[in-house]
């Protein structure tokens, strides 16, 4: 299937329409937007070598996404027709991505299809989360209750990502700062400092020695580390994108010094959240399990929950089969049981979730708070290094010369 850009004019309210289609050919096309009521003013075929740029300013936020779900939720429960909800939410989307997207679902709505399965066509936009309670929605006719609680889960999942981001952005920044402070020292100061010795014909000290080395094997062999890099870097992505690659990087997240516990408690929080969100919509206890076991985007704590699907399936409780699996935390499957002894896991899973999104919030302001007098130690150490192999024999040759 090609894509095709048109401009074409809608015989429902004569208004001009563009966007984009899939079709086998240009006539194909054609004819597909004449059975849904458009009359073709021009088709071209959209070019798929898009420049990076493009690509990125189109891309699809989780911003976009949840604007986009809220507003649907807004018109179907204000008693509009979902076809109707979809044209005016498809009008007064920003993103031109986003746009082009709800364009195809409206036009496979139109032409019979479900909205689970129009947005099915789209799983890089909308997840197996979102079709399972968009399809729950259908089922039980509270599609508009179901698009609320997504585009609420959507908020929460956003903001906790972005203050972790925040976490990490600030250490990040430093070293970056600290790493470009020593290659400038390196490579002005030091070579200077090494002149002036051999100007004198004196012997530089050992600490100098050693930086003014280094300083050499940059400034010569430059190229063969950007090489080595490079390369390194490269098959460093490769491996990760393998599955034991992403096995070794998520278990690292669960086990990494410092940071083990807010990853912890955000897959948590991932888990029960999602899971309080599906179970409050209808959907079954195993089907849940299926999809947040990919919504916690843990390949290590997805197999922890297929191994308590398992279980499930088997005949044990929910809270049993969660009970001694690796990296669970002990508050999850105790308030699960007593959701099940009162008949309300979806509402035990929701304040879970409440209590681990709350103690993420605290661990990041530690973690924050923790970092800060590390870094400040780690750049005391380097600037001491610097200013020792630099000022040290400076002081040393005017005491010589003073003498």
């Amino acid at each position: 299937m090609k894509k095709y850009t048109y401009e074409a004019r809608d015989s429902a309210n004569n208004k001009i329409v563009k966007s984009t289609v899939q079709a086998e050919s240009e006539n194909a096309a054609a004819k597909l937007l004449t059975e849904q009521g458009f009359a073709p003013l021009k088709i071209e075929l959209q070019d798929e070598k898009a420049g990076f740029f493009a690509r990125w300013s189109n891309r699809i936020t989780s911003k976009d996404k949840i604007i986009f779900t809220r507003q649907l939720a807004t018109l179907i429960g204000a008693g509009l027709p979902l076809a109707q909800s979809l044209n005016t939410v498809q009008e007064q989307t920003a993103n031109k991505k986003m746009r082009e997207i709800a364009q195809e679902v409206l036009s496979d709505v139109e032409g019979g299809k479900s909205l689970s399965d129009a947005f099915g066509k789209h799983p890089e936009v909308f997840d197996k989360v979102y079709i399972a309670l968009v399809s729950a929605g259908e089922a039980s006719g509270t599609m508009d209750e179901a698009l609320k609680r997504l585009s609420a889960q959507q908020e929460k999942d956003a903001a906790m990502i972005s203050k972790i981001r925040g976490a990490m952005t600030y250490p990040i920044i430093v070293l970056i700062v600290i790493i470009m402070v020593v290659a400038f020292m390196l490579l002005t100061v030091v070579p200077q400092v090494e002149q002036l010795y051999d100007d004198l014909n004196k012997d530089l000290p050992l600490p100098t020695l050693i930086m003014v080395g280094t300083a050499n094997f940059f400034t010569n062999f430059w190229w063969i580390l950007l090489l080595i890099g490079g390369v390194g870097i490269y098959f460093l992505v490769q491996y990760l994108k393998t599955e034991p690659g992403i096995k070794a990087k998520d278990t690292l997240k669960l086990n990494m010094p410092l940071f083990k516990g807010m990853f912890r408690k955000l897959y948590m929080a991932r888990f029960t959240r999602t899971g309080q969100t599906l179970l409050s919509t209808g959907v079954p206890m195993l089907d849940m399990l299926k999809i947040t076991s990919d919504a916690v985007n843990n390949v290590v704590i997805k197999q922890s929950i297929h191994r308590t699907a398992d279980k499930v399936k088997g005949g044990k409780a929910l809270s049993a089969a969660l009970k001694n699996e690796d990296y669970f935390l002990v508050m999850v499957p105790q308030m699960i049981k007593i959701g099940e002894q009162s008949g309300k896991i979806d509402e035990m899973m929701g304040k879970t979730a409440q209590v681990y999104e709350n103690e993420l919030d605290e661990e990041i302001r530690a973690i924050s708070t923790a970092i800060e007098p590390i870094l400040m130690v780690f750049l005391a150490l380097v600037a001491a290094l610097m200013v020792g192999a630099i000022l040290f024999p400076i002081y040393s040759l005017v005491n010589n010369i003073h003498i």
